[in-house]
């Protein structure tokens, strides 16, 4: 249901006391006062500690600077119809003992005439002796449509042809998402007085954004410019994500298409699976957010379970988006919920009922070194489209690989190195431990005063101990997951 509704069917049965958090009190307000207008037919009183009451010409500057008058004024008014009582920032007093009593004995006659004390905060802060009167409900930041009607209303009043800029309206539109409609109205009022053009403006909202995510101190935004031109070999991965590169375009949109949910890239280390995160990025032209889901536990009761909403919240304000959890494997295991109190179990489980019912376009890419660990239910169908199996580059793929990294390091004489050669002798090396040999060489060389040559990549290889002959259970058994079809193969 939308806020709206909520709030309707709230203040029609009897809810006496009903917190509101919310980031836009001046939004708020209209909201409320348009309700009363169009459907709740009540009488409304508005109250903020320095104008007190200030809504009604009867009762102008009364209890100003008085929240517990606030409060006493409730008690002694007669109640003609029923009313609402729309109290700003009162989270900043009501843990007050007297404002408490006075609620409570207040609880019953606002019941019986069905009125009701809204509580108007930006932060939660209910007392205990209050918890079993208070409903609380969110305001949320403004939607799609919302700020279509506000960028329509905003380019009338300031005169600028929408037309203009009919193309970029969409792309505004995205752009906006997560913001206030007065940072909105900031945006646009740029756009006028100096001047932009479209094109900088979006930049400059996707530049405040990226600044409000980071604020978040769990989420990381990452401005990547991979593409899949820079991976060797997963063939099959790629040609999937190719296929989903306009998923969350307008015409995709328009032809009905489902937005794809995300991906588990499960394989060991050093197999590209943080590249292809970054890479996915890059080549669909969607901003990335990394979660540092260690970053989620907090020490304090309950404050974990908050985080991982606030950090869903935010990514779905940045949507179109990609969001980006790695190792995954390390926070959430079959271990942790029988040594945390319950506290990764609780986190885990908002987690996945978001992956199985997010409407919001949020592409969600999950790695995993040890998939064997993770919890049953993560790899249900559903949570993500496709689970993918990262496996060591044959041949032709250690080719790729080592072609890529010596045209970045000798981008006019890689021809002169033996790829074929290089590539016969790396059997089960990753792409970053083939990267990794390579540096390796140009260290020796560049000691000695000279460049590195095939022969000095030879050398490293020789001496170094592949990860895989250390993980061999595991690959043996995500192997035999994916010929069973539960998982699919990248390449």
């Amino acid at each position: 249901m939308s806020f709206d509704t909520d709030l309707k069917l709230l203040l029609s049965t009897q809810n006496v006391l009903i917190y509101i958090l919310n980031s836009e009190e001046e939004r708020l307000e209209y909201n409320i006062n348009l309700m009363v207008y169009q459907n709740v037919k009540k009488s409304i009183y508005c109250w903020n500690f320095i104008d007190g009451y200030y809504n009604n010409p009867n009762y102008l500057a009364m209890a100003a600077r008085n929240p517990l008058q606030a409060i006493e004024f409730i008690e002694q008014l007669q109640f003609p119809t029923s009313t609402i009582f729309f109290l700003k920032d009162f989270h900043a007093f009501i843990n007050d003992i007297s404002i408490i009593r006075k609620i409570k004995n207040l609880s019953r006659s606002l019941k019986r005439v069905n009125s009701s004390i809204i509580i108007s905060a930006s932060e939660m802060q209910i007392p205990s002796l209050l918890k079993d009167f208070i409903t609380i409900l969110e305001f949320p930041l403004p939607n799609d449509s919302e700020i279509n009607l506000e960028l329509t209303r905003l380019f009338r009043i300031m005169n600028i042809n929408s037309n203009v800029y009919s193309e970029y309206f969409y792309e505004l539109t995205l752009a906006c998402r997560g913001f206030s409609i007065e940072k909105i109205r900031i945006f646009i009022a740029k756009l006028l007085s100096n001047n932009l053009s479209m094109t900088y403006l979006i930049k400059n909202i996707l530049n405040e954004k990226q600044q409000l995510i980071e604020q978040t101190d769990i989420l990381e935004f990452y401005p990547v410019n991979d593409s899949f031109d820079n991976i060797g070999g997963l063939t099959l991965l790629k040609n999937w994500l190719n296929k989903r590169s306009s998923a969350f375009s307008k015409q995709a949109k328009n032809y009905g298409l489902i937005t794809p949910r995300g991906i588990l890239l499960v394989g060991i280390q050093g197999t590209g699976k943080s590249l292809i995160a970054k890479s996915i990025s890059g080549q669909w032209k969607l901003p990335l957010l990394k979660l540092d889901i260690g970053k989620v536990f907090a020490g304090l009761v309950g404050q974990s379970e908050e985080r991982i909403r606030n950090m869903i919240k935010t990514a779905e304000y940045s949507s179109p988006c990609i969001l980006w959890i790695d190792e995954i494997d390390k926070c959430f295991n079959r271990l942790n919920n029988y040594t945390d109190s319950g506290t990764t179990g609780r986190v885990l489980s908002t987690l996945l009922t978001w992956l199985s019912e997010k409407k919001k376009p949020v592409f969600v890419i999950a790695t995993a070194n040890q998939v064997l660990s993770l919890p049953s239910e993560l790899l249900r169908k559903g949570r993500f489209d496709e689970i993918f199996f990262l496996d060591l580059p044959n041949l032709q793929e250690r080719e790729k690989i080592f072609q890529i990294h010596l045209m970045r390091f000798r981008p006019l004489s890689w021809l002169k190195y033996d790829i074929k050669s290089l590539s016969q002798l790396t059997n089960q090396f990753s792409g970053a431990e083939i990267e990794q040999a390579i540096i390796e060489a140009m260290y020796n060389a560049f000691y000695e005063k000279r460049d590195f040559s095939t022969q000095d990549i030879i050398d490293v290889i020789s001496s170094f101990v592949p990860l895989a002959f250390t993980d061999e259970v595991n690959i043996s058994a995500i192997q035999n997951w994916a010929i069973s079809g539960k998982i699919r193969m990248a390449s």
